[in-house]
């Protein structure tokens, strides 16, 4: 307790004093705080760790191989040049028989399978025999001929007298004209048997073999209409065929069609690419990889298909040795006009990463550039380029691959 020179206890001087010295406390932290945080801003920051020497541009587009790497590696340069080139489009077809040499043979009159002589993939001769049917129907044809016949007959000589009788004047002139009457009936009559034994099949000769013998025949020959292979056989012994039905389907495959789909986009290019007439197209077949038939334009479609939008191209093409079967898929090939004097370079030497086209382009003795190029139209074999390489510049055309290898790899 302090007493204040008045006589009177001051209860709160303790109280200050120790304010007092919090207060001292408190300045001299603050200081200590801001003179680190000073001493921190005017450090310089530590430098970081620096990487190895980086590489220009140009370096990293270089590739180097050893000459002796080079030859092992079959790495074959070539100058770029300038040649005729020619486009090509592809498109989906099928061999199918040429229908001008095919034949769906049926019979013209309802019987039974008699006999069979031909087997599927058998080859015929013109008028060759293929089956024979067994039909009451033409016998009922032909019976009803040769009574037509001999009541024409009949009516004719009738005629013959009444026309004596009508100038002897025995018979008046209506009976006369009944009998004429009666002989030009049954004349339509004849005609008609007769028309109906053609409609069945059977010949002049046939006919007048029938007139002759008085003989009536109930088989009836399937034969042959031209040498061709059998191609479709749809009928065994003792099968009750009819009009209707497909019997035999022969065709002569020494020529065959190809027909293809073309779609809308490219209409234009295939009516420019055979506008020269017997201009001949490739065939390429999947069944002989190593192979290309040459094939000519006979058809173009004037309508596409609604659903596929594809326009119908038909193609003709020999196949003498029947190596070509129907219903073989194939890919029609057509060849455009070539363009004289393209700069070029072979589809092998382009390569690709990611969205660009480079070739590499020899700059000395084991030093090849990646350059990277624009391309336009290709055709298998070569590329026409744009832009990025000049003509005689020496280009990889093989192995550049290996050269990609190399260039890709990641660097230490």
């Amino acid at each position: 307790m302090v007493i204040s020179p008045g006589g009177h206890t001051n209860r709160c001087e303790p109280h200050a004093r120790l304010r007092s010295r919090l207060n001292v406390a408190c300045r001299v932290f603050f200081g200590m705080l801001l003179l680190a945080s000073a001493t921190g801003c005017d450090r310089a920051p530590a430098p970081a760790a620096e990487s190895g020497p980086k590489r220009s541009s140009d370096e990293a587009r270089l590739v180097r191989l050893p000459p002796d790497e080079v030859t092992r590696s079959g790495v074959t340069v070539e100058p770029v040049g300038r040649t005729a080139f020619r486009t090509y489009r592809t498109f989906p077809g099928v061999v199918r028989p040429n229908e001008n040499a095919l034949a769906n043979i049926t019979t013209l009159v309802r019987g039974r399978v008699a006999e069979v002589h031909a087997d599927l993939g058998q080859m015929v001769e013109p008028n060759q025999l293929l089956a024979v049917l067994h039909s009451s129907d033409l016998g009922l044809a032909q019976s009803a001929y040769l009574k037509a016949r001999a009541r024409r007959h009949v009516a004719e000589q009738a005629y013959q007298r009444a026309q004596f009788l009508f100038k002897e004047k025995v018979i008046g002139q209506a009976e006369a004209q009944r009998r004429e009457g009666e002989m030009i009936s049954i004349r339509a009559e004849a005609q008609e048997a007769h028309e109906g034994l053609r409609l069945l099949g059977m010949d002049d000769k046939e006919i007048r073999t029938l007139e002759r013998t008085q003989t009536i025949r109930s088989q009836i020959p399937i034969v042959a209409p031209f040498a061709g292979r059998v191609i479709a056989r749809d009928l065994t012994k003792g099968e009750l065929v009819e009009t209707t039905q497909k019997l035999f389907v022969v065709a002569d495959l020494s020529s065959v069609w190809v027909v293809g789909n073309v779609s809308e986009k490219d209409i234009s290019y295939l009516h420019s690419a055979t506008a020269l007439p017997n201009q001949p197209v490739e065939v390429h077949v999947a069944a002989y990889p190593d192979e290309v038939f040459q094939g000519t334009v006979a058809y173009v479609g004037d309508v596409l298909d609604s659903a596929t939008r594809t326009m119908q191209v038909r193609l003709t093409l020999a196949n003498p040795t029947g190596r070509l079967k129907p219903e073989m898929f194939v890919t029609i090939r057509v060849l455009s006009e070539p363009a004289s004097d393209v700069l070029v370079v072979p589809e092998a030497a382009v390569q690709h990463d990611r969205n660009r086209s480079f070739v590499f382009v020899q700059q000395e003795t084991g030093v090849f550039e990646a350059r990277t190029i624009s391309l336009g139209n290709r055709n298998g074999t070569f590329a026409e380029v744009l832009e990025g390489v000049r003509e005689g510049e020496a280009i990889v055309t093989e192995g550049a691959f290996i050269l990609k290898s190399e260039l890709l790899k990641p660097k230490d």
